[in-house]
């Protein structure tokens, strides 16, 4: 923890609190409980933390890495990759203890040298390291033994030994008191020592009896009062003054307590457990009962199902053994959030019990949809070795008012229909119900053989329950495995042990057909865009089967272990599923083969595809995090391939934490599987020659090529021009309507130096050929002038203009209109050849009509302009006609 302090009267401190989670951290800040940097992986289990103003140190295997703002800034490496285990800041030096506890490490903070190695006695094993107040260059050491040693780190020498209690026990914490020279030190058998440094003596000693202390905090603004840590999971608060406990907290943890500390200057005490979750709890008086004021924290068991909740792919809800349902935000950390299921922490702080023990049952099946999640409860759950399906409100992060019992059996596996209007739930005896989400009222139920008990109308009015009957054993096999429903609430589908799928009426609840598998059924989910059927069967295969013709359209093998979940891709076309031989394999649904298989650190449990299509998420074996993997295909061009089984199976590391405002790149992402081969298609200029090619120009250029004279007449100022102001009288002026100097007699004089002689170009130098007219002359007559009309493209109207106005010569415009010709004839850029030849005829029109050396171009111009303008039509006729019969059809 860190209280910076700023300056100013009204300022208030802020606190910093870091901690560890495996082999990241996480900085938050205490006052609003938000997250503010998430470190990188440290590539071992981080053992230690350090924190200054703008710095962390996390020491993970043997070297410590630094980090700024969450990036990392430098290592210090141990000798001979010793790992490391508690590490301090010691003004400009670095201090380490070896995890085995036989020496010490001192670095200097600028330069990340290594300055002094000591070594401990070898029947001293170091297992805690304190610098006590005032005390210039001395650090405390504690060991095993229960012994503690004072060390000078600037000549490396050891000052005192102080004696172990009279029953020895490691020491696992060491904490300084307001008073100098006064520590307290904790011991694994629960002893808590007050000791005088400078005398050598103890002054207190207190016991604890739920376990090892874990931590030791001082409360320093003023009231004698330590915090001690338990590993069992709750903390105890001492009163100093009168030598006894004032209350102990049982239960504050799920796992026990890893670290305590009161926040300086305030009656704050701050926990933090193994069970992945970080506490505030206030003190409204010295003596008062510890009230929990704000948490964070997550699974602190692997969670076992995953899903993706809604439809834009930024929720994702999570269910483990922890009994708990979390909603978890993908974008944002704030977000994210238990579903209530009433007091219960509240509950078990009175009672002084674990919260586990008063929620329900382990979730074991998950449905949701959010149409109506503004409206009524929108999520349903089914629980181990319970016959009540659970409503929730995601939106109001409580559990709904409504339980959905079955009459025989214990609740498998449940469904949301995609209106969210109702929900179904299936029993271990084969007995399907739906109820109304809204009211929790029964609305049918669904007889897997014969006809239902009864009618199917709704039960209203029911007076008594009636009494469960005792299971057959023929019933056993008809456990209700999966439980799906179409997009249009048509049909109802349902899976048993037995191997079957069941296809119901949705209204009318009549048995439509059934369909035998060669192997039991496990688990169901249905596609509602292709109304495909993934079955996970116990034969170690997927089977996809079409809904609509009750038939088996692909047969997915290849595992090495019982398949454990699969999903489909949003777009319908990809299966994903995970298995025990910890693979996570991808399959091709219209080809039927695996195009990418990797092997994770540990084993997925649950995974579900994002309905935006770009993340994968997993739940792993021994990790208490949900896992995004990337789609590449998402973010890149792909080509697939099909990945035969002998090849070797890539292993890759879970995902690691990122920051919240790291940005997500492709830099970012993991390769997974293979490497793909890529074809690019490259599109041709044409890709027919039948067809007819229009220019990628915009519409404006044209429009403004034809219109050129109207816009520039409207662009003429309304106010004539002005008269300038009169020459002065001794320069002699030309007549006319513009005042003109007369420079003759200037032009003369120039003439006599120059020996009256003038330059003659001559009749042919009186044109100048221009870079537009070279263009045209080189071009093949009998080609279809490319590079032409791409200069053509490349000019702006005004300047296009005004190169067609300065084709002078008869041999220009006769090579003009081969070149419109020609063009035509090539079937590309029509509408720019119409722009063109309307300006040609429009400036040129007369001298095109006195001179017959071109009316053989001309004819041949208008041969092809009305072959090309004919296919036009036809291809725009036979287009709308096409169009117009489908939009009759309906199609």
């Amino acid at each position: 923890m860190f209280v910076h302090v700023p300056k100013g009267a009204l300022a208030t401190p802020a606190v910093q609190v870091v901690v560890s989670v495996g082999r990241s951290w996480m900085m938050w800040d205490a006052g609003r409980m938000t997250l503010l940097f998430v470190g990188p992986d440290a590539g071992a289990a981080i053992t230690s933390l350090a924190v200054t103003g703008t710095e962390v140190f996390a020491a993970a295997g043997p070297r410590i890495i630094r980090y700024i703002r969450g990036k990392e800034a430098g290592q210090f490496n141990s000798p001979n990759k010793a790992p490391l285990g508690e590490i301090m800041i010691f003004g400009e030096q670095m201090l380490a203890l070896r995890e085995d506890g036989k020496g010490m490490f001192i670095w200097n903070l600028a330069t990340r040298k290594l300055e002094n190695e000591i070594a401990f006695h070898t029947t001293f094993i170091a297992t805690a390291l304190h610098h006590p107040a005032t005390y210039i260059n001395k650090i405390i050491v504690g060991s095993q033994s229960g012994e503690m040693q004072l060390w000078n780190i600037r000549t490396c020498t050891m000052i005192h030994t102080f004696s172990a209690p009279s029953s020895p026990s490691p020491i696992t914490s060491l904490a300084q008191s307001p008073a100098i020279d006064v520590i307290a030190i904790g011991h694994t058998d629960g002893t808590i020592r007050l000791h005088d440094l400078r005398l050598d003596e103890p002054i207190l000693q207190l016991s604890q009896t739920d376990g090892a202390v874990t931590s030791l905090s001082f409360r320093m603004d003023g009231p004698p009062i330590l915090a001690s840590g338990c590993s069992n999971g709750s903390f105890a608060v001492w009163d100093l003054s009168k030598g006894r406990i004032a209350h102990v907290q049982r239960g504050a943890h799920e796992k026990g307590v890893a670290g305590c500390q009161w926040v300086q200057g305030q009656p704050l005490l701050m926990t933090s457990s193994e069970d992945n979750s970080v506490k505030q709890w206030a003190f409204d008086s010295p003596d008062s009962v510890p009230r929990l004021l704000k948490f964070r924290g997550g699974h602190h068991a692997p969670p076992a199902w995953v899903r993706y909740y809604g439809d834009d792919g930024k929720q994702i809800l999570t269910a483990g053994r922890d009994r708990a349902l979390r909603y978890t935000s993908v974008v944002r950390d704030s977000r994210s959030h238990e579903l209530s299921q009433g007091a219960v922490i509240k509950k078990a702080l009175t009672l002084g019990v674990s919260s586990d023990h008063l929620k329900l049952p382990q979730i074991t099946a998950i449905a949701s949809s959010s149409t109506r999640s503004k409206d009524w409860d929108d999520v349903l759950t089914a629980h181990a070795d319970d016959g009540i399906a659970r409503t929730w409100r995601a939106l109001e992060k409580r559990i709904g008012t409504n339980l959905l019992e079955a009459d025989d059996g214990v609740v498998q596996s449940v469904c949301v229909t995609a209106c969210g209007n109702f929900g179904l739930a299936g029993s271990s005896t084969g007995e399907i119900r739906m109820w109304n989400m809204q009211s929790g009222k029964e609305r049918r139920s669904f007889a897997l053989s014969g006809t239902v008990a009864g009618d199917s109308k709704p039960k209203i009015i029911a007076q008594t329950k009636p009494k469960k009957k005792a299971v057959k054993e023929d019933r056993l096999i008809q456990a209700v495995t999966g439980l799906v429903t179409d997009a249009l609430n048509t049909r109802v589908i349902a899976s048993t042990l037995e191997g079957k799928l069941y296809t119901f009426d949705f209204h009318s609840t009549k048995l439509l057909s059934t369909l035998t598998l060669p192997s039991s059924i496990t688990a169901l989910t249905l596609n509602r865009d292709s109304n495909l059927l993934l079955c996970i069967c116990d034969d170690l295969a997927l089977r996809l089967v079409d809904s609509e013709s009750n038939r088996i359209v692909r047969e997915l093998r290849g595992f090495q272990g019982r398949i454990l979940d699969a999903c489909f891709s949003p777009s319908g076309r990809w299966v994903v599923a995970c298995a025990l031989d910890g693979c996570v394999r991808t399959y091709d649904i219209p080809t039927g083969r695996m195009v990418d298989i990797f092997r994770a650190e540990s084993v997925a449990t649950s995974l579900t595809f994002s309905p935006t299509g770009d993340f994968l998420a997993t739940s792993h074996v021994d990790s208490l995090g949900v896992h995004l993997w990337a789609n590449r295909a998402q973010f890149s061009d792909l080509s697939l391939r099909h990945i035969n089984e002998d090849e070797p199976v890539p292993d890759l590391a879970l995902p690691s934490i990122q920051g919240e405002e790291d940005a997500i790149g492709m830099d970012g992402l993991e390769l997974v599987g293979e490497p793909e081969y890529t074809d690019l298609y490259v599109s041709p200029e044409q890709l027919e020659g039948g067809l007819l090619t229009l220019t990628l120009l915009p519409r404006s250029r044209w429009q403004t090529l034809l219109n050129l004279d109207t816009i520039r007449q409207r662009n003429k100022p309304k106010e004539p021009p002005k008269a300038p102001e009169a020459a002065p009288f001794f320069l002699p002026t030309v007549q006319g309507l513009e005042t003109r100097f007369d420079l003759s007699s200037a032009q003369d004089e120039a003439l006599k130096q120059s020996g009256g002689k003038r330059i003659d170009l001559g009749d042919g130098a009186g044109f100048v050929e221009s870079d537009f007219t070279r263009r045209l002359l080189v071009e093949d007559v009998e080609g279809d002038y490319s590079a032409f009309f791409e200069h053509l493209k490349s000019l702006p109207p005004s300047l296009l203009d005004l190169e067609i106005r300065s084709l002078l010569s008869l041999p220009h415009l006769a090579a003009f209109i081969t070149a419109l010709t020609q063009r035509l004839k090539s079937h590309r850029d029509f509408e720019a050849v119409q722009a063109y030849l309307a300006v040609f005829l429009r400036v040129h029109g007369d001298v095109l009509v006195a001179h017959e050396e071109l009316l053989g171009g001309l004819k041949e111009l208008r041969e092809e302009q009305g072959r090309e303008g004919g296919r036009l039509g036809k291809l725009v006729g036979y287009s709308l006609g096409t169009l117009g019969f489908l939009r009759s059809a309906g199609l």
